[in-house]
């Protein structure tokens, strides 16, 4: 039996206002999804630095990471996941969505509302029962 591909990611959660940040993807196979912004954890990298390289690539901003907030697991077809999610902030002077097809700032009554990647549904749950 081959051994399944794993990639290890790491996640931005912005919170503001009750809100968070959803990406939609612009590209791949899951292009018009949505989702948290980030990537991968490249050799060499921590989960935090990998994820103010990805934010500053998709982003075009820096971040304060404010603190972990969980891992999550999932199996696709393709490949194993596991995703390293930090609630952050945005350090000023905007973001610029370079990679992303649209972001929105949504509230947890409309998490639903979205077409989210699977593995951001047990983020989404966690989330909606923290106070934001």
């Amino acid at each position: 039996m081959e051994e399944r591909k794993s990639i290890r990611v790491a996640a931005a959660i912005f919170c503001e206002n009750g809100k968070i940040l959803a990406t939609q993807r612009g590209y791949g196979k899951y292009k018009d999804w949505w989702e948290f912004p980030g990537g991968k954890i490249e050799a060499g990298e921590n989960p935090e630095q990998a994820l103010e390289r990805e934010i500053r690539e998709e982003l075009d901003c820096r971040i304060r990471i404010e603190r972990f907030f969980m891992t999550t697991e999932y199996d696709y077809p393709e490949f194993h996941l596991s995703m390293d999610c930090f609630i952050c902030h945005e350090e000023g002077g905007g973001m610029t969505f370079l990679e992303h097809e649209a972001a929105r700032w949504v509230a947890p009554s409309e998490f639903g509302e979205l077409h989210w990647l699977p593995a951001d549904k047990e983020i989404l749950e966690a989330l909606a029962k923290e106070k934001l």
